[in-house]
């Protein structure tokens, strides 16, 4: 029996069409929630952070902490286990990791004209018109970055799927009937080659896991125990960073031979970076001195260190919305919500990020007040980088701390 994988617009009735689907033909339903789930609970990382990643919306910090590839590769891991049953119905964003190869899955995508899917948001939600549309926009979005960050293409690429239905044109009942017909094709069957395309696929995601908890982020393909290593951003030591990966590669059961290669965006400008776990990886700079700031990332970033930048407390608060940093690095002097205000929010509504103010305008009474509100430091402008470095790695092993006391209880 095939494997089914849906992947809907927003508001076109893709959750009907599954579980009628489900129901009528006892496929068990693995929605996004189910995958990673199973994921939280093998690799012992919370689910938000699974979710995250299949969410489409990549984290500012992503460049430094490659945090959303290796829940991906976990991700993978726990679809490939999966794949060794039939009967599947995988709804949602998942479906889209298991690779081509794999030939006994019926991929299916589900999308429809504007006004019929603003017309069921109202329906469904209740929502105006126009609060309507923003719902779909928002959705559609996270979608377009999902595949982009997938295959560089939109959502609705035709490529990307066996059938595209027009849910605007079928009811639920037509569309779960077409789909099941098609699944029952003779093509769809499984077969040794496809059988194998699984063992492949999981063997990718072992060493996946295994490059990414020791930092790396490279293109991973693998065929009968052969491991191929795609370098896609230049590196000076591009021999040693081969050898390494070779290494790490090898020690994962089932890897018969890993080659090395690179791949186009290894000609690009972007420097490739292994991730060092004991530097804190979730930084943000806030400063309204636009020139001093970036070079000061530039400076950290050359020490492993990396840095988001935001220049004023409107734009670190609106960042803290959607991500919550390990450590801040804070100016006073700022217009609109200053730095003394801006630590009170932080240290109130995020107590766990560490503050370190840095200021070239701060009194003695600035120093007590901050170090009173919680700030890890006070530091004045001009300061050393190295000093800074150092005061950053202190406040990220307090954060360190703290979650493993936190952990052990």
């Amino acid at each position: 029996m095939a494997v089914i994988t849906i992947f809907s617009g927003a508001f076109c009735r893709g959750d009907q069409v599954a579980e009628l689907l489900s129901q009528s033909h006892g496929l068990e339903l693995v929605p996004d929630e189910a995958v990673t789930l199973e994921a939280s609970k093998r690799f012992q990382i919370s689910q938000d952070k699974f979710h995250c990643a299949l969410s489409g919306e990549t984290s500012v910090f992503n460049r430094f902490t490659h945090e959303k590839e290796r829940c991906l590769a976990h991700v993978k891991g726990v679809l490939s286990g999966m794949l060794g049953s039939e009967g599947l119905l995988f709804s949602g964003f998942a479906g889209h990791l298991i690779p081509r190869e794999i030939t006994h899955v019926l991929r299916v995508g589900l999308i429809a004209e504007n006004k019929f899917r603003v017309q069921r948001a109202m329906e469904e939600k209740g929502l105006k018109e126009q609060d309507a549309e923003r719902a779909i926009q928002s959705e559609d979005k996270k979608a377009g970055a999902w595949i982009e960050s997938l295959f560089q293409t939109d959502p609705w690429n035709p490529e990307l799927y066996d059938i595209i239905l027009p849910m605007d044109n079928k009811t639920v009942e037509e569309t779960a009937l077409f789909i099941w017909e098609n699944a029952q094709r003779d093509i769809l069957k499984s077969t040794p080659e496809s059988k194998r395309a699984v063992k492949d696929f999981e063997l990718a995601a072992k060493v996946e896991t295994a490059l990414g908890r020791e930092g790396h982020n490279v293109e991973v393909s693998t065929r009968e125990g052969l491991v191929t290593l795609t370098i896609n951003k230049h590196v000076l030591l591009l021999s040693r960073l081969e050898e390494e990966l070779v290494k790490i590669a090898m020690d994962v059961p089932a890897v018969k031979e890993v080659a090395t290669q690179v791949g186009p965006g290894y000609y690009k400008s972007n420097i490739y970076r292994k991730m060092d776990f004991n530097q804190p990886s979730k930084v943000v700079l806030v400063d309204d001195e636009k020139e001093f700031v970036e070079t000061l990332s530039e400076r950290l970033l050359m020490r492993d260190m990396g840095a988001a930048v935001v220049y004023n407390g409107e734009q670190a608060l609106s960042l803290m919305e959607k991500e919550e940093p390990e450590v801040m690095v804070l100016d006073l002097k700022m217009p609109g919500i200053n730095g003394i205000a801006l630590l009170h929010r932080v240290k109130e509504e995020h107590p766990d990020v560490e503050v370190i103010v840095l200021t070239g305008q701060g009194s003695e009474e600035d120093e007590k007040a901050c170090l009173d509100m919680g700030a890890f430091a006070y530091l004045e402008k001009p300061v050393d980088v190295d000093v800074l470095a150092k005061t950053m790695r202190e406040a990220y092993r307090k954060v360190r701390e703290r979650g493993s006391n936190v952990s052990d209880r």
